[in-house]
């Protein structure tokens, strides 16, 4: 069994309902709402515990909200460890509008956290004596976090000698790829806003990925397109695997998904490109499903064997 250890300093509780239309003044009147616990390490944690790891997700919580977070993890099977926080944790909200498809997503800023909070943080992740075959960072960091927080983290990772994954943004992943990762997973907006440039194709994204590995950034690249599939970089190669014929019924949580399924399948000892399909699979699945439900192991199995790899000129 693998173990994986997941940090998330913005986490969130996710509500997640339909409406027949959105529309400005109008009372709208909701399907009932449904709740989980939100934040991108804490969905990668979700993921690992479904697909057979040991997950632990650490996280800062405040207030009542934080109090429903930390339930709502543990009833999916996951081990909490809840650094505690002056104010609240936010609360994130996404609509389906039902006649349209259309997916409207509502992001708060969430809690701004102290510097005692913020390491004691780093300082849950360094005492952790637990196994960990896989230390994984994700998602925004929270007012008063400085931009090198997760480059602090890699650091505490490579002291322990743990594979340390990193699915971030900004300033924050600019910090932790000059300190050297195992393992980033961009989006392709993500990875314009690094790069500065317009990779308008995919010849242009493969050697974006190319260019991190070679430049000693991250040992891997996983650049996930949403609807044009995604590319995989390492020292061996490149390889870009083709999108699934999938109706998707929300994105939320596919790129989480993504990444959980990509570090199991490492930590359990299999080669990138195997680890890269299995991510595919998993962030397809997670199209599946409404709000932020992520994907389920048996849709990723049946998935797989889908996945079609090519690699990369």
């Amino acid at each position: 069994m693998a173990h994986v250890l997941t940090i998330t300093m913005n986490p969130a509780v996710d509500i997640s309902t339909s409406v027949e239309r959105v529309q400005p003044t109008q009372k709208l009147r909701c399907a009932p709402a449904r709740r989980d616990p939100g934040g991108g390490g804490i969905n990668v944690a979700r993921v690992a515990d479904r697909l057979g790891s040991d997950a632990t997700a650490l996280y800062p919580a405040g207030g009542s909200c934080g109090q429903t977070l930390r339930r709502l993890v543990e009833q999916e099977n996951v081990r909490s460890i809840a650094i505690p926080i002056a104010e609240d944790t936010r609360e994130d909200f996404t609509v389906v509008e039902t006649t349209t498809g259309h997916e409207y997503r509502f992001i708060s800023n969430g809690p701004q956290l102290s510097e005692t909070e913020w390491r004691n943080c780093l300082e849950a992740v360094a005492a952790f004596r637990d196994p960990v075959d896989f230390l994984v960072a994700s998602g925004s960091l929270p007012l008063g976090v400085p931009d090198d927080f997760y480059a602090r983290v890699a650091a505490i990772a490579r002291s322990r000698s743990a594979p340390f994954a990193l699915d971030a943004s900004g300033p924050s992943l600019r910090a932790a790829l000059d300190h050297g990762v195992d393992l980033v997973k961009p989006s392709l907006g993500e990875m314009r806003e690094l790069t500065g440039e317009p990779l308008a194709n995919p010849a242009s994204c493969v050697a974006a990925c190319r260019n991190l590995v070679a430049a000693g950034k991250s040992k891997a690249v996983a650049l996930t397109l949403g609807s044009q599939g995604a590319i995989l970089a390492t020292p061996e190669g490149a390889w870009r695997a083709w999108p699934l014929p999938i109706e998707a019924v929300s994105t939320v949580g596919a790129g989480d998904s993504f990444l959980a399924a990509m570090v199991c399948a490492l930590a359990s000892g299999l080669s990138p490109l195997d680890a890269f399909r299995h991510g595919v699979a998993a962030g397809s699945a997670a199209l599946l499903l409404p709000g932020t439900q992520l994907c389920r192991a048996e849709d990723v199995r049946a998935l797989f064997e889908h996945v079609a790899v090519d690699r990369a000129a």
